[in-house]
């Protein structure tokens, strides 16, 4: 068909007017997406460590700002897969009263954490109920389930906004639980934009009050690729205790493998 020219323009002129309205909406990111994408970076930036031991201090802090402290260890297996969550073992030298607990963990994405406690006292291998993970860990603020809360698939996500955290910028996304048994209704995280690691986060009960906060800090970088915070700060201000995880030297690529994170290896740590 042959259009005249006055038609021919006009028709051109619609579809120059089409495509420019099409193209923000095909371009436009979802506050999901977005949250998404942010979350992604941050956690694929740690990809490829295989595993990691440290040695840490844990000093916890009544309302009263009483201290008392323990050492313990933490031995981490990464597994590649995001579908399938990392190993870790944890397990404590003081005090005396304590040396020799360990807590085993296998995190799972939708299904609930296989978690297994080792009490060294009563020689036995305690596995943690699914229902019970937002129990406070040997009387810290870190709940059971903080251990295993950092895989990408948890969640799902949606971008709030972006605002100055200290000398950097960061976005803020909300991380929604997607295991039924959370203790958690939300979650907000503070991913800053240099080397988009996750600088701090506010955790909700699940009645949506604010219940903890973590701030992670003193980062350092290893191999010129892993990024790890060498302070941790969880601060609960509801019963306003608080707990800090203050680490020593990563070391990676320790060889660490499967066998090494068994269950049956628990009651052989000491």
């Amino acid at each position: 068909m042959h259009l005249s020219q006055p038609l021919q323009n006009k028709f051109t002129s619609i579809l120059v007017v089409l495509a420019a309205i099409a193209a923000p909406q095909a371009l436009a990111e979802t506050a999901a997406e977005k949250g998404f994408a942010i979350a992604a970076r941050s956690d694929r930036s740690d990809r490829g460590f295989t595993d990691s031991k440290v040695k840490l201090k844990m000093i916890l802090r009544n309302a009263a700002g009483r201290e008392s402290s323990r050492t313990l260890a933490l031995n981490t297996l990464e597994v590649p897969d995001e579908d399938v969550g990392d190993k870790s073992i944890i397990v404590f030298d003081s005090p005396t009263d304590i040396d020799g607990t360990a807590l085993l963990s296998h995190a799972k994405i939708l299904e609930a954490d296989n978690q297994w406690l080792y009490l060294p006292a009563l020689k036995r291998i305690k596995r943690i109920s699914s229902v019970n993970k937002s129990g406070p860990f040997v009387g810290s603020e870190f709940a059971f389930e903080d251990f295993t809360s950092l895989e990408l698939n948890k969640y799902s996500y949606k971008f709030v906004k972006t605002e100055p955290c200290g000398d950097l910028t960061c976005d803020v996304v909300e991380r929604t639980p997607r295991y039924e048994h959370s203790g958690y209704s939300r979650q907000l995280a503070w991913i800053d934009q240099t080397a988009v690691q996750v600088r701090k986060v506010d955790f909700f009960d699940r009645r949506g009050a604010l219940l903890k906060t973590l701030e992670q800090k003193e980062w350092r970088q290893y191999d010129g690729k892993y990024w790890r915070a060498h302070l941790l700060s969880m601060t609960n201000h509801q019963i306003k205790k608080s707990t800090d995880l203050k680490f020593s030297d990563y070391k990676f690529g320790a060889g660490q493998r499967e066998r090494d994170f068994k269950k049956s290896i628990l009651k052989r740590l000491r």
